[in-house]
């Protein structure tokens, strides 16, 4: 248990440290495989219920072999540890997080709004024309603290490096693949739902985390009444957390691809600002560095009873 400790402790350090790899970044490359086998198999003419199937198999060709390969490296001796802290650092990304999201809070700092929006629509899906750049990019950091971050600790903590792989993986399918429209409805609703699957614990989890290091009555009373508002099942309880816990208001209406979607208001207290981008970030911070410390706590006890 102390090595795992160890393990985490050491991908967390060259996260901090080094970030994201500046030329190749693994899952960037798996994206773009997706990407191919996705024009692959996911022809116009192609009917709804053969679309749901491929999109299936796409999914299972796409995880699985990585996710094997991942277990048995995982596994030997020596190389093993070596790899599982490699996996962990590049699963893991709040460096990138923070390096995309303090540029829209400097931004709004020196009141340049619309360099602002542009910042913030590298961090959403949105059009930047319509974006609210402070709420926006809370509403990223609070959401991505649980994609990129405390989901691939819990599922590294729970199979080791297959764990973090599978997770990831998923994460990126469904950031590729799970929308409503008409090219993915049914292509990627697996990549959708198998997201929803792995993200639900972590999720949870990392709303807890949000809600002890923030106001916590505030924020479980969010959780509570807004969560099961938000279109996701597993962004609600992590968003509405995250924004009663920094007293601030997050959601409301959107606008996607030219779209506007009606979306609940999530969190209690004024609507964010720029200084909230900083807060979030903070929140996120602490919360891995409570982990931590409750991991290493558990290992200690561990120890002690081993050895006692």
């Amino acid at each position: 248990m102390l090595l795992i400790w160890l393990y985490v402790a050491t991908a967390l350090l060259l996260d901090a440290r080094l970030g994201e790899p500046g030329r190749f970044h693994p899952l960037v490359g798996f994206g773009r495989v997706a990407a191919w086998l996705e024009n692959q198999l996911n022809r116009p003419e192609r009917c709804d219920h053969s679309r749901l199937w491929l999109g299936a198999l796409a999914v299972t060709l796409l995880i699985l072999p990585v996710g094997i390969l991942a277990f048995w490296l995982g596994s030997l001796p020596v190389i093993g540890p070596l790899f599982g802290v490699l996996i962990l650092y590049l699963a893991l990304g709040y460096r990138s997080l923070a390096e995309h999201a303090r540029p829209v809070a400097e931004a709004l700092a020196e009141g340049d709004q619309d360099t602002a929006r542009q910042r913030a629509a590298m961090l959403v899906s949105r059009d930047s024309e319509a974006i609210e750049p402070a709420p926006a990019t809370v509403e990223s950091v609070l959401e991505n603290g649980h994609d990129a971050v405390f989901g691939a600790l819990f599922w590294f903590l729970l199979l080791g490096p297959a764990g973090a792989v599978l997770f990831r993986l998923s994460n990126t399918l469904d950031a590729l693949w799970g929308y409503r429209s008409a090219r993915h409805n049914h292509f990627g609703r697996v990549a959708a739902r198998l997201d929803d699957v792995l993200g639900y614990l972590p999720a949870r989890l990392t709303a807890i985390s949000y809600a002890l290091l923030g106001n916590t009555h505030k924020a479980l009373r969010c959780w509570r009444r807004q969560a099961p508002n938000w279109k996701s099942p597993n962004a609600g309880p992590v968003m509405a957390t995250g924004a009663g816990a920094l007293g601030v208001t997050l959601g409301g209406p959107a606008r996607y691809h030219g779209q506007w979607q009606d979306r609940p208001v999530l969190g209690e207290g004024r609507r964010a600002e720029g200084r909230d981008i900083y807060r979030a970030l903070r929140l996120v911070r602490n919360g891995v560095l409570l982990w931590l410390m409750v991991l290493g706590l558990a290992a200690l006890v561990l120890e002690m009873r081993r050895y006692g």
